[in-house]
């Protein structure tokens, strides 16, 4: 199958792991943080931690858009099911993450909110114009790749006049979330939250079809680290490997595209275009594990107000703390392995969640409890922040 079975070829990645054994020899070793889920799906599902020699690191990121929705804004759809008998639409994924009070949305659904599992922005919007004398709400969550079809569904509702379809938006970017994780301050002193210690990025692939290779060059320059955007299959995931170690030993932090046949460096500016004349840039926005990350997340602009669910509700947005001995947010900031937290596998399960990492299908307890609970890899090096080298 063409762009399959091609990127799976065990001989391939034997030789590829050949050629990063024969290249990998730093003697403080290398330590890349795959930022998508689908990355560290990859690596878990086909094996790939096995074939990487041992002086090179693979630290999880926070690219599962679902695992870093706070808590406090699932618990603003909930509301909307409840109290304004609002009918809530959203992916599947989200259905199931744990909110305040052992609730989740299917919860709600379960308490008698109209709560309803779409596939797209456009099956909401199809529910607005069979449903005009209910308030229809989508719950519009994930990264740049989610966004243009959400933009879309605006503005075609603007020029339907829906007066009952509005948009609770939680979209995120990813380019601020990686300027945080590598130059952010601590969420507190303890060693937890200490600063990972990075030599390398591997970029996500969908994200990057839309915003394109260049928009990590600034981030590569200003600190100094290579970027490669990978795409999710088992050899494309080992070429940006073997791609950041050759920049790493030659000293370079260059933005390199391994993901070419999908992914230019101007990305899609149609779609750029759309989400620009519907969305603006948030001041700040609460990520799970993250903490407030300036200027990271969307809002709808003025023009589209009307369909913005936190004006049109009046809805006023409160953190909440994730649960004490749930270790999703140190997981998702790279500085654990799900098997470093007591609850996985245990009492914390696909079945039955405590994080939003064991929900997601991206959610980096998720492929470990799927592919990798015999594996228990060493602790991420964590470093206190340093002010970043000069480009």
């Amino acid at each position: 199958m063409k762009y399959i079975d091609e990127f799976r070829d065990p001989a391939v990645a034997q030789r590829l792991a050949d050629r990063l054994r024969a290249e990998a020899t730093r003697p403080e070793g290398y330590r890349f943080m795959e930022f998508c889920g689908g990355h560290t799906h990859a690596l878990a599902r086909y094996g790939l931690a096995a074939l990487l020699p041992p002086s090179i690191r693979m630290i999880h990121g926070p690219g599962c858009p679902v695992c870093v929705l706070p808590i406090g804004r699932i618990d603003l759809a909930i509301g909307l099911a409840l109290q304004q008998r609002a009918i809530v639409c959203t992916y599947g994924d989200t259905l199931r993450v744990p909110a305040s009070g052992g609730l989740s949305l299917l919860g709600a659904k379960a308490r008698g909110g109209d709560v309803r599992m779409v596939y797209s922005a456009a099956d909401a919007l199809q529910l607005a114009r069979q449903h005009p004398d209910r308030e229809v709400v989508f719950f519009a969550i994930g990264f740049e790749t989610t966004t243009p079809p959400t933009a879309l569904v605006v503005q075609q509702a603007a020029r339907e006049g829906l007066a009952n379809f509005s948009v609770l938006c939680c979209h995120v970017l990813t380019p601020p979330a990686c300027e945080h994780i590598v130059s952010g301050p601590p969420l507190s002193t303890t060693p937890d939250h200490a600063a990972v210690r990075l030599d390398g990025v591997v970029g996500p692939a969908h994200v990057s079809v839309v915003i394109g290779s260049a928009a990590y060059e600034p981030f590569a320059h200003a600190h100094h680290l290579p970027v490669v955007i990978a795409g999710f299959e088992p050899l494309d995931v080992m070429q940006a490997v073997l791609m950041l170690v050759r920049q790493v030993n030659a000293g370079r932090a260059a933005v390199e595209n391994e993901f070419t046949r999908a992914v230019t460096p101007q990305g899609n500016r149609a779609a750029q275009a759309l989400v620009d004349e519907v969305f603006e840039v948030r001041e700040t926005f609460e990520w799970r594990g993250l903490g407030e990350v300036p200027r990271s997340a969307l809002r709808l602009r003025e023009r589209y107000a009307a369909f913005d669910a936190e004006r049109r509700f009046k809805l006023h947005y409160q953190a909440v703390p994730d649960h004490k001995a749930c270790e999703c947010g140190a997981i998702l900031r790279g500085v654990k392995q799900p098997q470093e937290c007591k609850l996985f596998a245990t009492v914390c399960t696909p079945e039955h969640p405590l994080g939003a990492c064991m929900v997601s299908s991206e959610g980096a307890c998720a492929a470990h409890y799927a592919y990798g609970r015999a594996v228990v890899a060493p602790p991420a090096p964590t470093v206190s922040p340093q002010p970043s080298p000069a480009s």
